[in-house]
């Protein structure tokens, strides 16, 4: 794999319009990921589900080199209709259009960060590997006292220009002190097996608000990975939701520090898995000062050799007193041969905090199907709702209400 890596990363150089400085820095962090590789069930975060053996067997031989000088054609049917908002639009990784027209220009600021040091402090070979072979970073200011009008629409969309190849990219984003972003990262794939690799930073200034939605609906045998790392200032509040569901393997990672008093961190996330998918969700909430709060709520519906995993660990420091930190993740296998994984995790040094967490898993109640059945469901209406009902409660914690609906629309969810 090094050779064909250091190959592919000569190509990269070759058609990118970098100096000699960002190669070197590219260079650097390529030799970190080729030293450590990609992860595997060794490491104790990658203990349910072996990146590097899903990649072995999925993809094959892969291929590192894309060439982002050739522009792709927007398919304007991959857009979500009944929902103004803006976009910014990824084909094969390459940024084809960014559309701000709902905004006022003047209160949003879009900066190629291509020729900066993009390293990130990080113990994770996947943001090395990424760090290495982005083609544009590109950073995005919401200014000060400023909430967007529409949401951002983040469409991760491939072709079949491409195919068994890794694709890597970044965006950094900034929220002004009392702002407010809006953001859904929308997928839709047509490529085969590739290995999609995605790093946001996010850096929240005193009382502004951030609202992520992640959406993987639609049946792909794409690969995933995701990443975002979130710095949260004085009454920041940021809410993620996550809906996994669509690609043959997605892992969802999350690191938010809540660096201000008064700041909040809400993830929820449904699984949603119908035959030998594997997904994940993993979560590092870290309290680092007085008066914090996360809660945390994931659930899984699982089908015929599917598997999901959830790693939640919340972090006390010593500083952190009036914490109150929650975590809670449920499963219902629908098949013997469906597998759910738990791992919650509580490191706390402070004395007054409110911490807990739970994980519970199990099939169907058969009573309460025989129950539907009686009032005359047949046994799969029956199924379908009771499953209804247990996802529901998770898509009902997002707090905007435009969304929430759009969520429930594309999920199927009814009241």
């Amino acid at each position: 794999m090094s050779e064909q890596l250091q190959s592919d990363f000569d190509k990269i150089v070759k058609t990118s319009k970098i100096s000699k400085e960002e190669i070197q820095i590219k260079k650097d962090f390529l030799n970190k990921f080729i030293k450590r590789g990609f992860p595997n069930r060794k490491q104790e975060d990658w203990k349910f589900l072996d990146l590097n053996q899903i990649i072995k067997k999925n993809i094959g031989d892969i291929s590192f080199f894309n060439d982002y000088s050739q522009p792709n054609k927007i398919d304007s049917s991959i857009f979500i209709d009944g929902l103004e908002h803006n976009k910014i639009i990824f084909i094969n990784g390459r940024i084809e259009k960014i559309d701000f027209n709902y905004e006022d220009q003047n209160k949003i600021e879009i900066s190629d960060e291509t020729k900066k040091d993009i390293s990130f402090d990080y113990e994770n070979s996947l943001i090395d590997l990424n760090s290495a072979l982005t083609h544009k970073v590109f950073k995005i200011i919401v200014k000060k006292n400023y909430s967007l009008k529409k949401p951002l629409i983040i469409y991760h969309s491939t072709n079949d220009k491409i195919k068994s190849t890794n694709i890597n990219l970044r965006l950094d984003f900034e929220l002004g002190e009392n702002s407010c972003l809006r953001l859904i990262d929308f997928f839709t794939d047509n490529a085969a097996k590739n290995f999609i690799n995605i790093f946001y930073n996010f850096n929240l200034e005193k009382n502004s608000i951030l609202k992520n939605y992640k959406i993987d609906k639609f049946k792909n045998n794409s690969l995933k990975y995701s990443f975002n790392n979130i710095e949260q200032g004085n009454n920041s509040v940021s809410e993620t939701f996550i809906l996994s569901a669509g690609s043959d393997y997605f892992k969802n990672e999350i690191n938010c520090n809540l660096n201000g008093e008064y700041s909040s961190a809400f993830i929820n996330g449904v699984f949603s898995l119908k035959e030998n998918q594997q997904h994940e969700i993993r979560t590092s909430i870290n309290h680092l000062v007085e008066n914090t709060k996360s809660y945390q709520l994931i659930k899984s519906v699982l089908g015929k050799n599917s598997k999901s995993a959830y790693q939640g660990r919340i972090f006390v420091n010593s500083k952190a007193q009036k914490t109150d930190g929650y975590q809670l993740s449920k499963a219902i296998l629908l098949d013997e041969t469906s597998e759910f994984n738990a791992k919650p995790e509580l490191e706390i040094y402070a004395d007054d905090v409110k911490c807990s967490h739970g994980s519970a898993s199990g099939s169907l109640n058969e009573d309460s199907i025989f129950y539907l059945m009686s009032r005359g469901l047949n046994y799969q209406q029956s199924k379908e709702l009771l499953i209804n009902g247990f996802l529901l409660d998770v898509v009902e914690k997002i707090t905007d209400s435009e969304i929430k609906n759009l969520i429930k629309n594309i999920i199927g969810l009814k009241e």
